[in-house]
């Protein structure tokens, strides 16, 4: 099917997690942020705070926000190349697996890369998932990739090769969950969807709900706010997706933010009240140095690079500590990101 040339959402450009994680998750999305999974598996609680503004934001405001932050958006978003009416749905959807957790500048080698190689589902699914793996390179949460090669097998098997332009069949799809269910729909066929990344969340957060921060997990009321914001028209709510989130990518970043660029400054919540501190949990960055995931990341490297099965020795050398080295290994496994072989072998997977 021919998408039409909606832009998708990218996130914003902060640091990235580190390859090979233990804690990847479809939609695992770092400390207060939300992602391709995080939707999926937040708890549906949430704030009376948010519950109360998705009763009080009404049409007139959302309309006001909706016409500002588009016509912004028509003069500020970025020239992405999954935003290109050629990307089409698999481009979309390649994009929105890379792009969890990990900033712009460095998905974009790997997405063209993979796009090349991988033009259509069909390509991808040929392969054996390990060569998903080996292409992720150190984009990060490795298991992302062998969601990606298992949603494009079924895609091949279901759907002739065509991603599915249904919400439902999407969420149907192995490693797809509710996010980058409706970010597809909205992104790649125009659809009418709440889209809810970490970015939305900030921005609707801060301009209607009054707070800095939204919660760690995406709540009930959060999709009761973003629903009520929905713009009726399919295009316009499409479009009012990709450019909220852009707003909170480049303007109403986590730190720092641009106030004096915003469109809607006038009308935000958390501007008028003064700008409160958060008053949650602190929120922690995530350390990378002398953990599991360091570990993880190491011994994915030695297998990405090698062609042949890795002998125990070979892995053993990237890690000074045998026990961590021996848990992250495990840890691979398990997830099944590393086969292991007889006579002490290890290689990416080939089923």
């Amino acid at each position: 099917m021919t998408a039409p040339t909606l832009p998708p959402h990218s996130t914003p450009s902060a640091p990235a997690p580190a390859p090979g994680t233990p804690t990847e998750t479809t939609a695992a999305p770092a400390a207060g942020t939300v992602s391709a999974a995080g939707p999926e598996t937040s708890p549906e609680t949430g704030p009376e705070s948010c519950a109360a503004a998705s009763s009080s934001a009404g049409a007139p405001l959302g309309e006001t926000l909706h016409t500002q932050v588009i016509t912004w958006f028509e003069g500020n978003a970025r020239d992405l190349p999954w935003r290109r009416a050629d990307a089409g749905a698999w481009g979309v959807m390649v994009s929105e697996f890379m792009l969890q957790q990990t900033p712009v500048s460095r998905v974009l080698p790997v997405y063209e890369q993979w796009l090349e190689r991988w033009p259509r589902p069909a390509d991808l699914a040929k392969e054996a998932p390990g060569e998903a793996v080996r292409a992720w390179g150190r984009l990060g949460y490795p298991r992302r990739a062998l969601r990606l090669h298992g949603a494009a097998v079924a895609i091949t098997e279901r759907h002739g090769g065509d991603v599915p332009a249904e919400h439902a069949q999407l969420l149907a799809l192995p490693g797809i969950g509710e996010y980058t269910a409706a970010a597809v729909a909205s992104f790649a066929y125009g659809q009418r969807h709440a889209v809810l990344d970490t970015n939305v969340r900030r921005v609707l957060a801060r301009a209607v709900t009054g707070v800095r921060y939204p919660p760690n997990a995406t709540t009930a009321a959060e999709r009761r706010l973003a629903r009520t914001l929905l713009p009726e028209d399919e295009r316009t709510a499409a479009r009012w997706a990709a450019a909220s989130m852009e707003l909170g990518a480049l303007v109403c970043t986590a730190k720092n933010e641009s106030c004096h660029r915003c469109p809607i400054a006038a009308h935000c919540a958390w501007r008028q009240a003064g700008k409160p501190e958060h008053e949650g949990p602190p929120r922690r960055g995530q350390t990378y140095a002398g953990t599991d995931r360091q570990v993880r990341g190491k011994l994915l490297a030695v297998l990405r690079e090698a062609r042949t099965p890795v002998p125990q020795a070979a892995l053993d050398r990237v890690w000074h500590e045998p026990v961590q080295r021996a848990r992250a290994l495990d840890g691979l496994v398990a997830d099944g990101l590393v086969e292991p072989l007889a006579g002490g072998l290890y290689r990416l997977p080939l089923t």
